[in-house]
């Protein structure tokens, strides 16, 4: 890695996750385009699940997504390590395992020195390696403001197969990761951000969700999502919706990172928190118990965040045990269940 590099923070207002259209005004649009039709599609765009899944035969099912978004932090290699693993984690959020990925980057050539480039796909490629998928390419643009990230292909056994639309009512939900990326890195670039806090937001973001992944295997999971741009109330929203239930979580005993409520409680309150809590309004009820700084903290968009997963309550303290035992996933939480649908999507305790 280049050690005099450039600060790709320098370059951006919204970095990461924090970059993506408002969810309200991209559903609205997205509702205007029709879409092909097969029996082989599996998933789509219809549930605003992870990635879309494609069955070849009774085998052997696609997974395919892709995502990409400014820089989220100031040195190329630690970005591109995270955009890497925050695209390979809809592989992992639906049951797979990632086989090919492609680049896509968009670099100013003429500003920027390409060494910095160099070390944006070496930390993206980093990534890849240690998820054992194969990098058949890529695209470069020239563009004003650096941006990467994957396209990325994957495979799953088509019944095995994880989905946001798999929840049952009495399920509980384990959170994997800690919340308030978003907020730590408002903060760094604000100048606000404790050094020990912004760096353990950095080791969540660069951490694989391949773990977390292998461990709700032996659990034949079926409901589960990563949460990333849209926050926790964002992602479980769709996934109450595509479920046909309600879940309700607790806001004590959400993961959060070190020094987040108290930069909440500063007003350190990043944009796309707001834009995610006006997408969930009219389906989340709120309880006079809940802080508004934990409400934030729902809605904070995540970059490489966690795996939300639905797991049948008689089995939720022992792959709780399973996450811990990792080392990887200490702050990994049981934070809420899944209840028979009533009015409200979401109810925030």
């Amino acid at each position: 890695m280049n050690q005099d590099t450039f600060d790709l923070l320098s370059t951006v207002e919204y970095g990461g996750c924090s970059a993506k259209l408002a969810p309200t005004e991209l559903t609205e649009l997205l509702n205007t385009i029709p879409l092909l039709k097969s029996s082989n599609i599996m998933v789509d765009i219809e549930t605003h699940d992870d990635a879309g899944v494609y069955k070849i035969n009774d085998e052997t099912a696609l997974i395919v997504t892709t995502d990409f978004f400014p820089p989220v932090c100031s040195d190329p290699y630690t970005f591109g390590q995270i955009a890497a693993a925050n695209a390979l984690s809809d592989v992992y959020a639906m049951g797979g395992t990632p086989l090919l990925s492609l680049n896509l980057t968009m670099f100013p050539s003429q500003d920027i020195p390409l060494t910095v480039l160099r070390d944006i796909l070496a930390g993206g490629q980093d990534k890849i390696n240690e998820s054992g998928a194969f990098t058949m390419g890529g695209h470069t643009i020239e563009d004003a403001v650096p941006k990467y990230g994957l396209a990325v292909v994957g495979t799953v056994h088509p019944d095995k197969l994880v989905t946001n639309s798999g929840i049952k009512a009495g399920q509980k939900l384990i959170l994997t990761k800690p919340l308030g990326i978003g907020v730590l890195i408002a903060a760094q670039r604000l100048g606000m951000a404790e050094d020990a806090a912004y760096e353990a937001a950095l080791a969540q973001m660069k951490l694989l969700n391949k773990v977390g992944a292998e461990c709700m295997r032996p659990y034949h999971i079926t409901g589960a999502t990563d949460v990333t741009g849209f926050g926790l109330l964002g992602h479980a929203t769709k996934m109450a919706q595509a479920s046909g239930v309600s879940i309700q979580f607790e806001s004590d005993k959400l993961p959060i990172l070190p020094s987040v409520i108290d930069l909440l409680e500063m007003g350190c309150v990043p944009g796309a928190a707001f834009r995610n809590l006006k997408y969930v309004k009219d389906d989340i009820h709120v309880a006079n118990t809940c802080s508004t700084e934990h409400k934030m903290v729902a809605c904070d968009a995540q970059t490489s965040g966690g795996l939300l997963i639905a797991v049948d309550a008689d089995k939720a303290d022992s792959l709780l045990a399973d996450l811990h035992a990792s080392g990887l996933h200490p702050d990994a939480a049981i934070i809420g269940e899944a209840i028979p649908q009533r009015n409200k999507a979401i109810y925030l305790l």
